[in-house]
């Protein structure tokens, strides 16, 4: 196997130059509240005001841009359960490309409906019994189309990091920046913009506790795989990191945390209450995080990416009015 050739902060810059007119400049927002309960300077990278939902639209519209026109005639397959699939199948249809998107089939019905109102053909799977990544390949070699993983790919991360670069373009540098962490391609990218915007910024990764592969991963240095985890963290119930991502995650981030459900849901709360928006439960794992090491904080700046808030309503609704 030929050595992988990693990103770079270079390719995170172009990415942004790429996506510009396409991707939203995401708000960056802050809590009073927050901040006394912290004792620090808060600061939430909020993309869930991303097109589509989510950041995945960054990393999407980057691979996608860089297509040969023959890519681009025969089309683009990828996997996901929800928010890249969201992601390639609308930045295809700007991009005038046909996607074609293999998700699980108990992924959250918003994703797979917003998925085919995007113009994606979609192909579900069962995720607990097979293989989203052969089925993905196939589909690629059968039809010559080119695949487009979620996030175990060099132009998917550079895309993702340009969340981070916007977030230190507008605030400055930080102590610490928590990131959700799924396969590891929002970590990877934004720990590039944190090496080179903010040298001293701590980069922490937040999983679910049911998942903890990429800690388990970090700290073991060899990529460690689990079984799908259940958790209503949806975005983030990868098995295992990708050969990029682990390399990447190996180098630049100091440590991973993990977040309960409970935790999750409280999270969830709080942004609805208290900051007047909606964040799906992966999107909840770095606030989680930091509020549970939040004696630790005091007196820092500390950056929160939030990753989307694609939910369905009706399970919204019930994390909401479950017990407090």
């Amino acid at each position: 196997m030929s050595e992988l050739v990693l990103p770079v902060y270079e390719d995170v810059v172009a990415a942004a130059q790429r996506i510009a007119g396409h991707a939203n400049r995401t708000p960056v927002m802050t809590s009073r509240t927050v901040n006394e309960e912290f004792g620090a300077d808060v600061f939430f990278k909020c993309e869930n005001y991303q097109r589509m939902g989510a950041f995945k639209f960054r990393g999407a519209m980057n691979a996608l841009a860089q297509f040969t026109p023959e890519q681009k005639k025969a089309g683009v397959v990828a996997f996901s359960s929800g928010n890249h699939a969201q992601a390639i199948a609308l930045s295809a249809r700007l991009l005038g490309i046909p996607a074609a998107i293999v998700m699980p089939e108990d992924a959250p019905a918003a994703k797979i409906a917003a998925t085919r109102e995007y113009g994606g053909k979609v192909i579900l799977y069962n995720r607990y019994t097979e293989d989203r990544q052969q089925i993905g390949k196939d589909l690629a070699n059968k039809y010559g189309l080119t695949l487009i993983p979620p996030y175990d790919h060099p132009h998917v991360i550079a895309g993702q990091g340009t969340a981070a670069k916007e977030l230190f373009d507008e605030v400055g540098e930080l102590d610490a920046l928590f990131v959700c962490l799924g396969g590891g391609g929002l970590i990877s990218g934004c720990a590039l913009a944190a090496r080179h915007l903010s040298p001293s910024c701590k980069v922490y990764g937040v999983e679910p506790e049911a998942g903890n592969d990429a800690q388990q991963s970090l700290r073991r240095r060899q990529i460690v795989r689990i079984d799908t985890p259940k958790t209503i963290a949806d975005g983030a119930q990868t098995t295992f990191l990708g050969d990029y991502t682990f390399q990447m995650i190996c180098q630049n981030v100091d440590d991973i945390f993990t977040a309960t459900d409970e935790a999750l849901i409280d999270s969830m709360k709080f942004f609805a209450e208290r900051m007047k928006m909606v964040v799906e439960p992966t999107g909840c794992l770095g606030f989680a995080a930091a509020r549970g090491m939040k004696e630790s904080l005091r007196g820092k700046r500390i950056g929160i990416i939030i990753s989307g808030g694609n939910v369905d309503i009706s399970r919204y609704a019930e994390y909401l009015a479950g017990p407090r």
